[in-house]
């Protein structure tokens, strides 16, 4: 509990702090006032204002904020200073950068986890590197380790083989498996059984991975094309969410923490791993086309640009109400979700 309390802090302070400090960068770059600066709501820990920014940390570390003046025309006390009073390109610039540097994150541990640990790749060799939980593997005692010699009486040479067989399988059927653990020869029954979220028949195991040296060059690059994969992967998951609505699995703030608490336990690098997905996915959803997102205040002021004048007070209050209404039912939902998940575990 400790560790998932934590390592849950530490993954929603960096990526508060990365976005936050992207709408702050273009905030006083494009030389808007502002007036805090602050990673976390609730009572204040700690304050300290430095010329006319006061920077605070709060005692819930499950968001953050920028106080930029003018951010309601009806309320600017910053004069031509006021984020209403600025440009229409100069805010697009402050409302986009959030998401930009939750982009950028990413590509910054993956560079960091490649130039010291070494680019990851899974391993050829037949030895369990994890074991899924909840699955049969789990349930029969196999562990982390364990080398698979045989499945059914077929010798297996190659992590490769050990998919290929599984493969075959139907769901339910039962099979002996040979392993080595401490040089010492083992066997147990294991029951394939069919996993909804990869939509196959499997024990539960995942192979090892094994970390190749890059130069720091190599490591940049790497590192650009697996956030660039991700990416891709993300935008096709939320295009198919779209499509098939029903086979949606939304995790909310429990769940989040639960996932990071698992990392952790397995190490800081899977936790950095976890931190740079959950960034782009955050980076993702806030460009999403929803009032009260970044993305949402994004498109009202394209339309300010192309009428020439902002949308009325009326017309952005309704969106705004409708656009935090959907969220609260969004994040009641999977709030509920993670709740119903750890109650039946």
């Amino acid at each position: 509990m400790i560790i998932t309390i934590i390592s849950a802090m530490f993954v929603f302070g960096l990526l508060v702090l990365v976005h936050e400090f992207g709408h702050f960068m273009t905030a006083k770059l494009t030389g808007m006032r502002v007036d805090e600066f602050a990673i976390g709501f609730g009572p204040k820990i700690f304050s300290q204002k430095y010329g006319e920014t006061k920077y605070s940390l709060r005692a819930i570390p499950l968001g953050g904020f920028n106080d930029i003046a003018g951010m309601d025309p009806a309320d600017n006390p910053a004069g031509e200073r006021g984020f209403c009073e600025k440009p229409v390109l100069s805010r697009m610039v402050v409302i986009l950068a959030g998401s930009a540097m939750n982009f950028v994150l990413p590509v910054l541990l993956f560079f960091g986890i490649y130039a010291t640990v070494g680019v990851g790749r899974p391993s050829t060799e037949p030895v369990i590197g994890g074991i899924m939980e909840g699955m049969t593997a789990e349930q029969a005692g196999l562990q982390i380790g364990d080398k698979i010699l045989s499945i059914d009486g077929k010798p297996i040479s190659t992590w490769k083989e050990i998919l290929a067989t599984t493969k075959t399988l139907e769901n339910g059927k039962t099979v002996q498996i040979v392993y080595e653990r401490n040089s010492q020869v083992e066997e147990v029954s294991i029951t394939a059984k069919f996993h909804e979220k990869y939509k196959r028949v499997m024990f539960g195991i995942q192979s090892e991975i094994t970390y190749e040296q890059k130069t720091l060059g190599e490591s940049w690059i790497a590192a650009m094309d697996h956030t660039k994969e991700i990416f891709i992967m993300m935008l096709d998951g939320l295009a198919n969410l779209v499509k098939e609505p029903s086979e949606a699995e939304l995790s909310g703030p429990i769940g989040i923490a639960q996932m990071a608490g698992q990392a952790a336990e397995t190490g800081i690098i899977p936790l950095l791993n976890f931190a740079a997905l959950l960034s782009l996915n955050l980076g993702i959803i806030n460009l999403l086309p929803v009032p009260a997102l970044d993305g949402g205040h994004f498109v009202g002021l394209a339309i300010e640009a192309v009428r020439g004048k902002p949308l009325g007070s009326k017309a952005l209050m309704y969106t705004q109400r409708a656009g935090i209404a959907f969220l609260l039912m969004l994040t009641l939902y999977a709030t509920t979700s993670d709740l119903i998940r750890v109650v039946w575990k």
